[in-house]
């Protein structure tokens, strides 16, 4: 007994210590970010309370519309609940799985304690509960104003709030334990070959069964006016995977219905089924993954290339010993550009590599690009039922903001941490010839040339997709192209003006006060964007007043744009005048 509980008090004493010294900083540094600028502060805060109140509002409002409809109101809302947390449960566990890896095996401060002391149970369990908390904290803010608006229209005792908080907090724990054991043996294992070919096959068999399953059935108009029963069943079918009653997703949902409607047995239940299937899998996590996480680490950092166990590759590499250095296909690219310096072509391809071989990066935007994938194919079938130009306008407008939504979102994980990721390498680059106002000019025209080609294919297919007119799509292309040039100069401004360089995580980076300021600037800047061509389009005005309302909005989103993008940029290039190494 007395060995067993020396051991335990070894394992807990350091990871005790981790979790208050993280605290503290972390504690430290919302302090910091207070007393540099209570403005700033100040306008963060309203944007979350404004977030909160607005969306409670928009969840309430529909909510009570899905309540309306009589006899469906309610099967339609629980169906609804039911898809959402499935959807969310695979997005918490992709989230978990790229975190993770980050966090295990991308990290310094994880390699840092690997040569200390530390048991390396220890220290899996601290980047366990450190990475649980990075992926879920977005997950908890998006439900709240949801499950608060839920129970406002089903009239719930108080006592529904708090049992709700206690089963999300249960919630998230399972993704994140399923998303960290994958994690850790996707890095112990993808240097195997077989591994490799099976996991490449499973992900083809999965996208042609959900393209299979998903696969739209074109309904007669005949049939959406006298048979509505069968129209509403029709779409339901598609829907039933969320009832699978082994998913965790459905014990959720279950019990926050049954404790709604007041079955406070039947939604106990599945409380205790979600708790136990917590403790087994948590309890299992804690206390055995920490010995796989060693070996994946040591793995990790011992092993090469993932491409040299292809014999094709080894042939390749075995000749290209007995050769000159050449360059690779990226030189190659960027030595294309004939017009450039020969220093900005290099750090042009410095950049690209970099963001290449940096594995969660990428996979994010894939995943990201997956979703808008998924969306831009529905539209087709989701216009196919308007025939009101006011819908037809609305929804052209929407597919703006969508659009410029994920372009804030790439700019503010991509583009704002690009001047902090070098790190203490910066003095480098700053003594170089080239400067560091090349440099940064050298990144914001990357991050610009190469995020327009995504966003102008985006809105040109989904604008073609919603049955628009040439002018109108060569409207909204010149529109999201004014956009991505601000938003670009937005973030790389504000990456300067707001530097960490102690941290080498983009995650962590972003998260910061910097980070979070851009991600307000940008949505409120895109909000008002969006609503200022919109009102002032000749869709929403007579024909006395449509041509000056219209050159109105367009000039005053010109000035706006040209303001948040130029003015950032101009003060950190400022900045960088009288930057100390």
């Amino acid at each position: 007994m007395s060995d067993g509980s020396a051991q335990s008090s070894a394992v807990h004493a350091p990871l005790t210590l981790l979790i208050r010294v993280n605290t503290l900083q972390a504690w430290r540094r919302l302090k910091a970010v207070r007393s540099q600028s209570r403005l700033l502060t100040g306008l963060i805060l309203c944007f979350i309370l404004g977030y909160l109140g607005l969306s409670f509002w928009l969840f309430y409002k529909g909510l009570n519309f899905v309540a309306s409809f009589p006899g469906l109101g309610v099967v339609l809302t629980e169906r609804l609940l039911y898809l959402l947390f499935a959807f969310l449960f695979v997005l918490l566990l992709l989230s978990n799985l790229i975190i993770s890896y980050t966090n295990l095996f991308r990290n310094r401060e994880a390699s840092f304690l690997m040569t200390l002391p530390v048991p390396a149970q220890t220290i899996f369990r601290w980047k366990f509960l450190e990475s649980s908390l990075l992926a879920s904290w977005a997950f908890v803010f998006l439900i709240a104003p949801l499950l608060a608006a839920f129970g406002l229209t089903r009239h719930v005792p108080w006592h529904f709030y708090p049992v709700t908080l206690v089963l999300i907090a249960l919630f998230i724990v399972l993704p994140s334990v399923a998303g960290s054991f994958l994690a850790v043996n996707l890095a112990r294992f993808l240097d195997r070959r077989t591994f490799q070919v099976a996991l490449v096959i499973f992900a083809l068999l999965l996208l042609g069964l959900a393209g299979y399953w998903w696969k739209t059935q074109p309904t007669p108009d005949e049939m959406l006016e006298t048979r509505v029963l069968a129209v509403l069943d029709q779409l339901l079918q598609k829907t039933r995977f969320s009832l699978f009653p082994f998913l965790p997703s459905y014990w959720l949902t279950s019990s926050v219905l049954q404790w709604a409607e007041g079955v406070l047995s039947l939604a106990g239940f599945f409380m205790l089924v979600l708790l136990s299937n917590v403790m087994f899998f948590g309890f299992l996590g804690f206390t055995r993954l920490g010995k796989m996480y060693y070996n994946a680490a040591s793995e990790v950092q011992s092993r090469a290339s993932v491409w040299s166990q292809w014999e094709w590759f080894k042939a390749a590499s075995e000749r290209k010993k007995d050769l000159a250095y050449t360059h690779g296909p990226i030189e190659k690219i960027f030595n294309q550009l004939h017009w450039l310096q020969s220093d900005t072509r290099a750090l042009l391809a410095k950049d690209a590599r970099m963001f290449w071989r940096d594995t969660s990066q990428w996979g994010q935007s894939v995943l990201l690009f997956g979703l808008l994938g998924v969306y831009i194919i529905n539209l087709r079938h989701f216009t196919s039922q308007l025939a009101s130009p006011f819908w037809i306008h609305l929804v052209s407008y929407l597919n703006l903001g969508a659009c410029s939504l994920n372009l804030a979102t790439l700019t503010t994980r991509f583009v704002y941490p690009q001047f902090s990721l070098e790190g203490r390498r910066l003095w480098i680059i700053g003594m170089a010839p080239m400067g560091l106002e090349r440099v940064v000019k050298t990144k914001y025209w990357l991050a610009s040339c190469s995020s327009i080609v995504v966003t102008l294919t985006l809105i040109v297919v989904s604008s073609y997709l919603l049955d628009m007119t040439w002018e109108r799509i060569l409207f909204f292309a010149m529109v999201i192209a004014v956009m991505t040039f601000t938003l670009n100069g937005l973030a790389a401004g504000l990456g300067v003006l707001y530097p960490n360089f102690k941290e080498g995580n983009p995650s962590k980076i972003v998260s910061g006060f910097g980070g979070t300021f851009c991600l307000v600037l940008s949505f409120f800047y895109i909000l008002g964007s969006v609503l200022m061509l919109a009102f002032g389009s000749n869709e929403m005005r007579d024909q006395v007043t449509s041509q000056d309302m219209a050159f109105l909005s367009i000039a005053g989103f010109i000035l706006l744009s040209f303001l948040l993008g130029w003015l950032p940029l101009r003060l950190a290039l400022r900045q960088l005048k009288k930057f100390e190494f």
